[in-house]
């Protein structure tokens, strides 16, 4: 099987067998050839400012430090100012991107955030957010929305307003959401409504992302299958322009955080075992910041992107885990023989394929060079 990497395409029972093999070092080679023919010696990543619109969620989930209840003195929704200046300040620096991240459908569950929501004139998050997405593009950074779980018709009047949007699948595993378990309060997180949304994604031919967690008590065939309900999504629609291999992070007062993190050759071996599955179908991206001195080795997956950096806020999901600056991230780059590029929260080969709406296609051509990466 090690022989011909590069060119068989592999089912799921292939990838398991070669995932268990421990060949890592030749997993990574073929990865690594594969990652160097389809995007050359290049490695992007973009530049954003982070916005935690909200911290109330309807999910609780095991490794969550992020969430908050209503009555929790740093539980918040963000004001419509407070989101401008954000945005205005990442104009100022030279940021692209607005990430909106948030916790999921928080209205459903909790009614003071519904009538606070209906308070400022929304009916639910979502159509709040609709309104600061136009607000982004009007400041001039493009939106990449994450709402969690929403219907067909919420992501089709997003899409208007959004460069991109994105859902993580974290895990196919339904066991993860069985009591105990750490989705086991978390409607959110089962398996079938997540590929729901991703599905209608595709059917509205939004740029997405999506992605694994690792580290969350899933088996090493459940981390496989994942990835293989992610392909199988995608050879159906072409829109994931990416998929993001991240570790779990334990967080303090949290139900699993004593739980040790996964392993660095996991990460890399998980990335590589994508990077075969998918070959060069979509861009693969793994946070530097939750892998802070391991830059290097992560590099010999197979992966090519690092994601969103930001110059001036805080990753508010793993807030002890700061960015690593644009300079210090080319330096690593460099050294490993890469070429660090910026890109866009859209991916060329969406700009080309013109998988933009007319109200976002304006900035995107303004914000693009000839290739479709950022203009300098």
């Amino acid at each position: 099987m090690l022989n011909n990497l590069e060119e068989e395409d592999l089912d799921f029972e292939e990838a398991l067998t070669l995932a268990s093999s421990g060949n890592l070092s030749e997993i990574c080679k073929a990865a690594d050839s594969i990652r160097k023919k389809y995007y050359d010696n290049i490695i992007t990543f973009s530049s954003n400012v982070f916005i935690p619109l909200t911290n109330y969620c309807r999910n609780s989930c095991g490794y969550c430090g992020f969430r908050r209840e209503p009555g929790n003195p740093s539980g918040r929704i963000m004001k419509p100012d407070e989101v401008k200046t954000v945005l205005i300040k990442g104009k100022e620096v030279g940021c692209t991107e607005a990430l909106f991240t948030f916790g999921e459908k928080p209205e459903e569950k909790y009614p003071e955030v519904k009538e606070l929501l209906e308070e400022w004139g929304y009916s639910s998050t979502v159509d709040y957010l609709y309104d600061l997405c136009l607000m982004s593009l009007e400041i001039g950074l493009l939106p990449h929305s994450n709402p969690g779980i929403i219907e067909r018709d919420e992501i089709k009047k997003l899409k208007q307003v959004n460069a991109s949007m994105g859902l993580m699948l974290e895990t196919s595993s339904e066991r993860l959401c069985e009591p105990g378990e750490a989705h086991g309060h978390s409607p959110g997180k089962l398996p079938k409504h997540r590929i729901k949304t991703i599905e209608y994604a595709g059917e509205l031919r939004v740029p997405f992302t999506s992605g694994v967690l690792l580290g969350i008590g899933e088996t090493l065939g459940e981390r496989i299958e994942s990835i293989y309900v992610l392909k199988n999504l995608h050879d159906k629609y072409d829109h994931i322009q990416e998929i993001i291999i991240q570790n779990f992070d334990p967080k303090p007062n949290t139900p699993m955080e004593n739980v040790p993190p996964p392993r660095l050759k996991d990460i890399i071996l998980t990335a590589a075992i994508t990077r075969l599955v998918f070959k060069g179908e979509t861009n693969i991206q793994i946070p530097p910041n939750l892998n802070i001195k391991h830059e290097r080795e992560l590099l010999t997956s197979g992966m090519n992107d690092w994601g969103g950096i930001s110059p001036i806020t805080a990753d508010e999901i793993n807030p002890t885990h700061s960015w690593p600056s644009k300079k210090k991230l080319g330096k690593i780059t460099k050294e490993a023989g890469f070429s660090l590029i910026e890109r866009l929260p859209i991916y060329p080969k969406y700009i080309q394929k013109n998988y933009i709406s007319s109200i976002v296609a304006p900035l995107v051509h303004e914000l693009a060079d000839k290739k479709g990466y950022r203009k300098m």
